[in-house]
């Protein structure tokens, strides 16, 4: 595999590089958080301008028909900034469902929207129940002539509270943990029977607690065929947390080299700490621990375009878990070699350990993934 970057990747990583150096210094993050949204419109708009909002969608959309590797490319850019904005929820998911799911006429209605930042989208699916299980659902879609009414709760919806659009996964068959039976729905936020309860996250970000009532969509709002979305469901997914394993390379690379810094200017017994060899070693530690993510991160993104499912959820699962341990690590090293400092909410080392703590649990956990390798066979004798 070829991992150098072409001359079109390098100059979108230069100039968001520069974006995020110039708006997004730790005291304009949070600043940015202090907004009734949690985030900044204006920094949003220029995402859009950048031509971040359309990088993964078809050119007829509006968009600049990036792969993996740009979005890559900017995951890795938010997570050094620690970036509150929702590109996650509306770029990477939502704007997957459109892209794998979504019909000509959806795609040009929505898109474009996306792409020019007037449109930002949340997806709701995390039931109270359901954990880390993509297919356990109780909320039910059911049909009224030609529309359907959906009735349930959904929990922890990244950025639900200010979201225009909501992707919405239901029941429209089957028991709670069928594998069939699972429908998507596109609902706008403000429909009628549709209620949120938005709160800050521990890392920073909004999400929201979501009640359907009575919400009634047209045919037109399904994404995809009713009952049969599961797959479109775990292929999103799958993208996004191959996206988010380069977020947390991003906000572990910054741990790395604000500890760094940090050993080499801190002074104690009349001299840089730095130059005790066994701190020098804990910081090696970390750069080992961070190439082993950067490593599996990039596998992730070669394999998120996958059309084989099992060959790519077993990659996104192995690349999770590496996340998750290499995250852990660097994150405590960070906060003990930092000493108090670390703890203190002032400084923001501990808002990157937070937010790769939060990306760690998001669409299951380290464990949760290794275990889910060994059910599948693909890490013998792992329990």
């Amino acid at each position: 595999m070829d991992f150098d970057l072409t001359e079109e990747q390098r100059l979108l990583k230069e100039s968001l590089d520069r974006l995020i150096g110039d708006r997004y210094a730790f005291e304009q993050r949070k600043s940015y958080g202090q907004n009734p949204e949690g985030w900044s419109r204006a920094l949003w708009a220029q995402f859009a301008e950048l031509g971040l909002l359309g990088l993964p969608f078809d050119e007829q959309y509006g968009g600049s028909a990036g792969g993996h590797v740009e979005t890559m490319i900017a995951m890795e850019s938010f997570g050094r900034a620690l970036a509150l904005e929702p590109y996650l929820a509306t770029v990477v998911l939502g704007g997957g469902f459109l892209r794998h799911g979504g019909s000509t006429e959806q795609c040009s209605d929505l898109i474009p929207k996306i792409a020019d930042g007037s449109l930002t989208v949340a997806f709701a699916h995390t039931e109270r129940q359901s954990r880390y299980d993509l297919h356990d659902i109780e909320t039910r879609a059911v049909r009224d002539g030609a529309r359907w009414v959906l009735d349930g709760e959904k929990g922890v919806v990244l950025h639900g509270d200010t979201a225009d659009k909501l992707i919405v996964a239901a029941r429209v068959g089957g028991g709670r943990r069928d594998r069939d039976g699972i429908a998507v729905f596109i609902v706008d936020g403000n429909e009628a029977g549709v209620s949120r309860r938005g709160y800050p996250t521990q890392d920073g970000l909004r999400a929201a607690e979501i009640a359907l009532s009575g919400v009634r969509v047209g045919p037109e709002a399904a994404l995809g065929e009713p009952g049969a979305a599961l797959p479109l469901i775990e292929r999103v997914v799958d993208e996004a947390i191959a996206a988010l394993c380069a977020e947390a390379v991003g906000a572990m690379a910054e741990m790395h080299d604000l500890t760094v810094e940090y050993l080499k200017t801190r002074r104690q017994f009349g001299r840089e700490i730095g130059s005790f060899q066994i701190l020098q070693h804990r910081a090696v530690d970390m750069l080992i621990a961070l190439e082993q993510a950067r490593s599996m991160a990039m596998f992730a993104t070669m394999m998120a375009a996958e059309e084989n499912a099992a060959e790519r959820r077993n990659a996104v699962s192995a690349a999770k878990v590496q996340i998750g341990r290499s995250g852990k690590f660097i994150s405590q090293q960070a906060i003990q070699l930092h000493g108090g400092i670390g703890m203190t909410i002032e400084y923001k080392v501990g808002h990157y350990f937070k937010r790769v703590t939060m990306i760690d649990t998001m669409f299951g956990d380290a464990d949760h993934h290794l275990r889910e390798l060994a059910r599948r066979g693909a890490a013998p004798g792992v329990a």
